[in-house]
């Protein structure tokens, strides 16, 4: 076999390699804010539709200001505040993707109240950040932990830019933070062993935290850009 032909058939499988390895994100993306009909059948229901913010406003606001639908993503792209869904849920199943630049910090909280300006007062948060985080984080500081209590059994995260898989289980007492298909953190709120990690940590102060038993979930806006997509939710 001539050179010129070897030559031209590793270019031809070299050029085939690239367009295969990029089907993958192209089918991701053709596949977010969808719902299979099975999923529809098992009650799950999209929270974000790709195009529009409806559904979701500021907390303690009618309107949203600062987040946009761009590129099929609900993203953060100035200063408006944190976001919570219109509708409230006890008992859940969420599911979601979220995206941070580097250095990229946000958050999603459960079970919140807008009974004070201080959202975080209150409600659990699982993070969502860049691992690599300067000026550094402390373990319940990473993606995936109930910030400032709970952190993250393993670091699962993908690269910065890469689209994360989250899942937060909360029936009753128990919750699970779920974290590119690896459970990552478990715990009762309630328990003598939450209320004495609640009381070595910044929420030490709060009556009440992690108590609530149903309210709206809130992304938060911590001054970086983050955008989410495919999020869902069924009702337990």
């Amino acid at each position: 076999m001539s050179v010129h032909r070897k030559r031209s058939r590793l270019g031809l499988a070299i050029v085939v390699g690239i367009v295969l390895a990029a089907v993958p994100a192209a089918q991701d993306s053709m596949t977010a804010n969808t719902i299979t009909p099975k999923e529809r059948t098992d009650g799950w229901r999209l929270l974000f539709d790709g195009k529009t913010t409806a559904g979701w406003r500021g907390f303690r606001k009618q309107t949203i200001p600062g987040w946009q639908a761009i590129d099929g993503a609900l993203t953060r792209i100035g200063d408006g505040g944190d976001i919570i869904t219109v509708d409230e849920f006890g008992d859940f199943e969420l599911t979601l993707q979220w995206s941070v630049p580097r250095n990229g910090n946000s958050g999603v909280l459960y079970r919140v109240t807008e009974d004070t300006d201080v959202i975080w007062h209150h409600a659990p948060e699982y993070q969502v950040i860049d691992n690599a985080y300067e000026p550094g984080l402390k373990p319940a500081q990473h993606a995936g932990a109930n910030y400032d209590l709970h952190p993250p059994s393993r670091d699962v995260t993908k690269p910065v830019g890469s689209w994360n898989d989250t899942r937060i289980l909360a029936r009753g007492a128990h919750v699970e933070h779920w974290l590119n298909g690896v459970k990552v953190v478990e715990y009762d709120r309630g328990t003598q062993m939450f209320r004495a990690l609640v009381n070595n940590s910044k929420y030490q102060d709060m009556p009440g935290f992690g108590e609530r038993e149903r309210g709206p979930i809130l992304l938060q806006d911590h001054g970086n850009a983050v955008s989410f997509r495919s999020i869902k939710i069924r009702s337990l």
